[in-house]
């Protein structure tokens, strides 16, 4: 470690499956290479929520259900952050995505940073996709920084999969040099079948998924989209796709399906990378979901690991990579890379928002 200062850390996620819960982690960290993980709780939060913020995808403009929204957004991360006991210098709070457009230089996610730090005591560290996406970018995955840390004491190459609402890959070759981008929708769309056909907040374990049948024309349908022959840094919207191609199959068909859409392109973005990884590590709330996982092993030519298996904690992730982020920002390191969001230059990001 050096000379470098170390800071206490805490990172909240709050994830765009609206999984009904918010990830409250504390890290230490210099913000280069030291890193220790102290600990992480879950705050569930009521699913009515959801409703209120789901009613504010898409949306570019301030109106009377994102002021409502927002405000009960900073409500639960409030509450996460003192019913957490953590105490720190410093939080990054990535809020609540509604709407990501990076082709147009936009991207909103819901959540009141100042209020944050006042309500909490502790400075505050937002809105970290803004400079990236005003400068270029796709503001998004934001978190390949974090991984390549966690990484360092893993044989290369290898690569890390969030499967979050979204999933994300980040690739670390031989030299350890980072490439990242996002693959495809994860839960979100599984989450969203779940919610509007159940009101299941998820397929529990892909039970339901691996009682179903996957219809493959719906997923060649799902794979001649473009996104997929892309290459280089590239991000998607929460919604760019929707469980309507799904509409005329039972709960478990459609969940077989949506979940091998999920799987295929992983493996359509791994085919992106220049070498096979030794290992993919998974993290994020898809990887305690057997049947993906299963898929996953079954499709890729790769081992298929947790991220436990490398000895971190798949759950808080995403949480500690924004709280890694916040200490980055306090320091003027970048946040993001050309090899990562496609930002012209390493750039730096965040709004500081101090507590007193």
């Amino acid at each position: 470690m050096g000379a470098q200062k170390v800071y206490r850390a805490i990172g909240l996620m709050s994830g765009t499956s609206l999984d009904g819960e918010i990830d409250v982690a504390l890290i230490e960290t210099d913000g280069l290479s030291y890193v220790k993980a102290l600990g992480s709780k879950p705050f569930p939060y009521d699913l009515s929520v959801r409703e209120k913020v789901r009613a504010c995808f898409g949306k570019r403009e301030r109106d009377a259900a994102v002021e409502e929204a927002e405000a009960l957004v900073t409500d639960m991360h409030v509450q996460a952050v003192k019913t957490s006991g953590f105490q720190a210098e410093i939080i990054g709070f990535h809020g609540q995505t509604i709407t990501h457009a990076p082709e147009d230089r936009f991207t909103w996610q819901l959540g009141d940073g100042a209020r944050l730090a006042r309500e909490t005591g502790i400075d505050v560290v937002c809105d970290m996709r803004q400079a990236d996406v005003k400068a270029g970018g796709q503001g998004a995955p934001l978190i390949p920084l974090y991984h390549a840390a966690m990484m360092a004491g893993q044989a290369k190459p290898v690569a890390v999969l969030n499967l979050g609402g979204v999933g994300n890959v980040t690739f670390i070759d031989a030299k350890g040099e980072i490439t990242a981008f996002d693959t495809g929708p994860a839960n979100a769309l599984m989450d969203d079948l779940c919610w509007a056909r159940m009101g299941a907040a998820f397929d529990e374990g892909g039970v339901l998924a691996r009682a179903g049948t996957v219809d493959p024309a719906v997923v060649a349908d799902f794979l001649a989209h473009p996104y997929f022959q892309k290459t280089g840094a590239k991000s998607l919207d929460r919604n760019q796709w929707s469980v309507e191609s799904a509409a005329h199959l039972s709960d478990e068909d459609a969940l077989a399906t949506l979940a091998e859409m999920s799987v295929q392109s992983v493996k359509a973005g791994l085919a992106h990378c220049a070498q096979a990884p030794a290992a993919l590590y998974v993290c994020g709330g898809g990887r305690k979901n057997a049947y993906l996982m299963e898929r996953l092993a079954q499709v890729l030519d790769v081992p298929v690991l947790k991220i436990e298996d490398a000895g971190w904690n798949g759950d808080a992730t995403e949480a500690e990579g924004f709280a890694y982020l916040a200490v980055r920002s306090l320091l003027g390191l970048p946040l993001s890379l050309p090899s990562t969001t496609g930002v012209p230059q390493p750039i730096t990001g965040g709004i500081l928002h101090k507590a007193g």
